[in-house]
């Protein structure tokens, strides 16, 4: 199979000892759909249950047990495929997909194989420096999970709980279209962020509940496509880049020995930093695939799917463009704006009728900065829109300084409180009376004589008075002010 043409980029490249070699990814997205049953029965899909305490007898496959298919689920997965422009086929079906482990009841999964829920489709990725490259989407289908066993509970048994058994999964398959470990795991960030967008699934991969199998080989630019290896359930966006940088250097160093690749399932070690062979990679007929006979043909109706289209929310690629031309902020600062659904509206309720540059920076720089300090997201926030936009308007009316919104923005983090009051009970009002400024300006220039005729050849060391004054006005005089002053006082 030869790949689709594209330009490698340099900088994408990897030096080996014989050469440049280019990456190629492949990611199949196992994201849980939000719903409160499962996908053939009505068992809970809360997490952190005690043990084997949501299980049906469906998914415990007790003898004359039929799935009966939650429309829900149904529902989810076409919003997910239109939240990436992708096909909806008005018809699919359900295969039995044959494999035995032991916390799969049945010895087999109930999935999609010929005829998935979801066709082709594409998502615009944003790397840093501004390059947005497209992903490719195969295709969409619905299956069920397994459960989990569990082996650290006694030296000599292992044990299955079925909580998980039955859950409703999306497996999302991208084309081969990554060249880097970046663009991977800016495609895993984008994807994440439309299925939270559309509410099709929370994207808590520390629960599971969006994993990755991670495929990968390597190429000489311009060659057809190498064997690739698939890294199983890798479930942190860090960790699939660290695996597929060493999965490559692995094939590199392989096929730069004069060896080949052999095609296979590999798991990914974060502590020793290696992947390891876990199973030659099954072909699709390994699998036994057939009809499941317990379900009839999924047929969809259009009208049901315009339905849903009609109620999508607005989408990031959307929103950001939207934020460009209606605020005028940077296209990476939107782009940071909207990565979240509660992140874009924070914002929108500060920009209200406010300078939105002004407001931009204050909740990307301030505000995010000290959340992933905190390690808090924005539902978490202490300081709210509405307190944040006070501290902007107060900012805007020249009430405080940059300098004592810094630390009014301190006292509402930790103390809360209304900033305007705040300002007045601390005795935080900037000071704008010239007089008093123009005071503390010839105390400053008094004291350093030698500085006035440094800055009389070299202005820029007006910048050095600047910082004096504020500093012996407690920070509260108005940076404008001073400046005009110490300009006309040493004559610059």
């Amino acid at each position: 199979m030869n790949a689709p043409s594209r330009t490698p980029a340099s900088s994408k490249l990897i030096s080996g000892a014989t050469g440049d070699w280019e990456l190629v990814i492949g990611l199949e997205i196992h994201a849980q759909v939000t719903s409160e049953a499962k996908l053939f029965s009505g068992s809970s899909t809360a997490f952190g249950a005690p043990p084997n305490s949501h299980v049906s007898l469906v998914d415990a496959a007790m003898p004359g047990m039929l799935p009966v298919l939650n429309h829900e689920c149904v529902r989810q997965a076409i919003r997910t495929g239109l939240g990436v422009k992708a096909r909806i086929n008005l018809q699919s079906t359900f295969d039995r997909k044959n494999y035995f482990y032991p916390d799969l009841p049945q010895g087999y999964q109930i999935s999609q194989y010929k005829s998935p829920i979801v066709g082709e489709g594409e998502v615009a990725v944003d790397l840093p420096g501004g390059e947005t490259v497209m992903v490719g989407i195969e295709r969409i289908h619905l299956e069920q999970d397994a459960g989990k066993s569990i082996h650290d509970q006694d030296p000599s048994s292992s044990f299955v709980d079925l909580n998980r058994s039955g859950v409703a999964l999306m497996e999302i398959v991208s084309k081969p279209d990554m060249r880097s470990s970046e663009e991977a795991k800016a495609y895993v960030t984008k994807l994440r962020t439309i299925l939270r967008y559309i509410g099709t699934c929370d994207g808590d991969m520390e629960k599971g509940n969006l994993r990755a199998d991670v495929n990968v080989s390597v190429r000489r630019p311009g060659e057809p496509f190498g064997t690739r290896c698939e890294i199983k359930n890798v479930n942190s966006i860090r960790f699939i880049g660290q695996a597929i940088e060493t999965e490559a250097r692995r094939q590199i160093g392989i096929l730069e020995d004069g060896g080949s690749i052999d095609q296979e399932t590999r798991l990914f070690d974060p502590v020793r930093g290696e992947t390891r062979a876990m199973r030659s990679k099954e072909e699709a007929h390994d699998y036994r695939y057939f009809p499941d006979p317990d379900l009839l043909p999924l047929v969809v109706e259009q009208a049901e799917v315009d339905e849903l289209a009609a109620a999508l929310p607005e989408l990031p690629d959307a929103k950001k463009a939207r934020f460009v031309s209606d605020y005028g902020v940077t296209p990476y600062d939107a782009m940071v704006l909207t990565l979240e659904r509660e992140s874009a509206a924070f914002f929108e309720e500060v920009a209200a009728g406010r300078d939105a540059k002004l407001a931009a920076n204050w909740v990307i720089n301030e505000l995010f900065g000290r959340l992933n300090k905190e390690g808090q997201s924005i539902t978490e926030s202490p300081v709210t829109a509405k307190q944040l936009g006070g501290l902007l308007d107060l900012i805007s009316e020249n009430v405080i300084s940059g300098k004592i919104a810094k630390d009014l923005f301190e006292i509402l983090w930790s103390e809360g409180g209304d900033p305007r009051e705040l300002v007045e009970s601390r005795g935080l009002r900037q000071v704008t009376d010239t007089g008093a400024i123009e005071k503390v300006v010839d105390e400053v220039i008094a004291a350093n004589p030698d500085k006035v005729e440094q800055a009389r050849a070299k202005p820029t060391l007006i910048g050095w008075f600047v910082g004096q004054v504020m500093k012996a006005s407690g920070g509260k005089a108005n940076p404008q002010a001073v400046n005009d002053i110490l300009k006309s006082k040493l004559g610059i």
